[in-house]
């Protein structure tokens, strides 16, 4: 790899078009991709339809059904993909240039997490190939009675334009493992990465067409995928209004189970016994600055014991300040544009909604880089919230976190709560039994206490309740999830 990380976008080699039996596929309408950090066109994707997804369907399923991928030992499998996993880290370069092309993932963090994550992240579901099975159920004893784990088949998936490659590789690698085909959309702001990370499957040893790439807009391929009599299952990260929608669609075409990891509205509790505020005020920060806010785990809502609310803030909004935005190619950039200038309109009218029902701008919203062609919006704090205001109730997908105080225990979880959203949650506090007293009452799939984000620990699974989803992703659950069980009951006589 070049000691420089930065590279010229304009001399980017991209494959532009659907990939199906191992194919790349042109023609027809093309969609414009842009980059976020200029708003300049670098390049275009085919826009599918439901003929392109009924091919990719009906190849994957012939593939799944005629290769012997769901039939051969379960460590060929998992071989295959170890070997997938070495061919991105070996392609670590190209991979995270075109993760960092048309995305908000700036090149630093590409090249430094999300490849690298990725690769682990195939090691990790290769290993669950022969672990799970059926099992010997307790019967009378001339009847032998067992449930035998078979792959559905297809599986389609969904993925966000936020971390492409990572959310990609979550769906992807447990329906592998599990012995199903796969036929995923890409955002079509966020096309190219995956189908490189699809070819590089191939070279490993995936069959060619079992693992297939449609391109296109989500109202048509999206809807098409989800509908398609040959999808056993699906799986879709996105905003809940469309997993609402790929769920209806799912039941009106199926039934088919469905995997909805959907948007958040999370809070992060602080007690006044923590220990250091500069570290908390610090991981607060990353927390709902990270990828300028566009996370669905972002910790947006602050909620803080008065005693220690002055001081935390005051640190959180002194980091707000110390931002290096640029482009995503540039290796020096760390901190995200927003992925459109219409995300950036809507960021901006909900602060200015916000800001008209009594909420005050600590650190104020402002464009950055105004010159550059791209939307980058500074972090910002605001303050005097209620639970009514506009930044407290919707989720936004930017550098936005609101701050609301408490004096007691329950007047902390209750502003926790959200009516809507239950994906994430952070508590800070240096009593371990009031951790667990927040743990067992906060309504999140998943709860950090003293830190927020994930680590690299796949094997603890990640997904939603209520309006945050369904299903998990990670951990056995995720390909657990991408197995059906049959039941059998055999009497020993004929």
């Amino acid at each position: 790899m070049s000691a420089s990380l930065s590279f010229d976008p304009a001399l980017a080699d991209i494959p532009e078009g659907h990939l199906v039996g191992g194919q790349l596929l042109t023609g027809g309408e093309r969609i414009a991709v842009h980059a976020p950090s200029t708003g300049v066109i670098v390049g275009h994707v085919p826009a599918g339809d439901a003929d392109v997804v009924d091919q990719a369907v009906r190849q994957a399923a012939h593939v799944q059904a005629t290769s012997g991928w769901a039939t051969c030992p379960p460590r060929e499998r998992a071989r295959v993909m170890r070997r997938w996993a070495q061919l991105v880290e070996e392609n670590l370069e190209r991979l995270a240039r075109l993760e960092s092309f048309c995305s908000t993932r700036p090149i630093a963090e590409t090249t430094s997490w999300d490849v690298p994550f990725t690769a682990e992240g195939l090691r990790f579901f290769a290993e669950y190939a022969d672990k799970l099975g059926g099992n010997v159920a307790a019967t009378q004893s001339d009847l032998l009675g067992m449930t035998i784990a078979e792959p559905y088949g297809v599986i389609g998936a969904i993925a966000p334009w936020n971390f492409p490659l990572v959310m990609a590789s979550w769906k992807v690698a447990p329906a592998l493992i599990a012995g199903n085909g796969v036929v995923i959309k890409p955002s079509e702001m966020t096309p190219f990465s995956i189908v490189l990370l699809a070819q590089l499957g191939e070279q490993a040893g995936l069959p060619a067409g079992l693992f297939n790439v449609v391109q296109g807009h989500g109202a048509v391929v999206g809807d098409a995928l989800s509908r398609h009599p040959l999808c056993g299952k699906l799986t879709f990260t996105g905003s809940t209004r469309t997993g609402i929608a790929v769920m209806k669609a799912a039941a009106e075409s199926g039934p088919k189970p469905v995997t909805l990891e959907l948007g958040g509205k999370s809070p992060q509790v602080v007690y006044q016994d923590i220990r250091c505020v500069d570290t908390v005020a610090a991981r607060i920060f990353r927390a709902f600055s990270g990828n300028a806010g566009q996370v669905c785990v972002t910790g947006s809502r602050l909620i803080v014991h008065e005693k220690v609310a002055g001081p935390l803030v005051e640190k959180i909004v002194a980091l707000a300040g110390h931002v290096r935005p640029g482009p995503t190619w540039d290796e020096r950039t760390a901190y995200a544009p927003i992925i459109s200038p219409a995300q950036a309109e809507r960021v901006e009218g909900i602060v200015s909604r916000a800001c008209a029902a009594g909420a005050e701008q600590v650190v104020p919203m402002r464009r950055l880089l105004p010159n550059s062609g791209g939307a980058f919006l500074s972090p910002t704090v605001l303050t005097n919230v209620t639970a009514q205001n506009v930044a407290v109730r919707e989720e936004i997908f930017g550098p936005v976190l609101t701050v609301q105080t408490f004096t007691e225990e329950d007047e902390a979880l209750a502003l926790a709560a959200h009516p809507e959203y239950g994906l994430a949650a952070g508590v800070h506090t240096a009593d371990l039994g009031r951790a667990m007293r927040a743990v067992r009452q906060l309504r999140a799939g998943t709860v950090w206490v003293n830190r927020y984000g994930r680590s690299a620990d796949f094997v603890i699974p990640t997904g939603g309740f209520g309006g945050s989803g369904i299903g998990k992703d990670l951990g056995r659950e995720a390909v657990e999830a991408n197995l059906r069980h049959k039941s059998v009951l055999m009497a020993f006589e004929g």
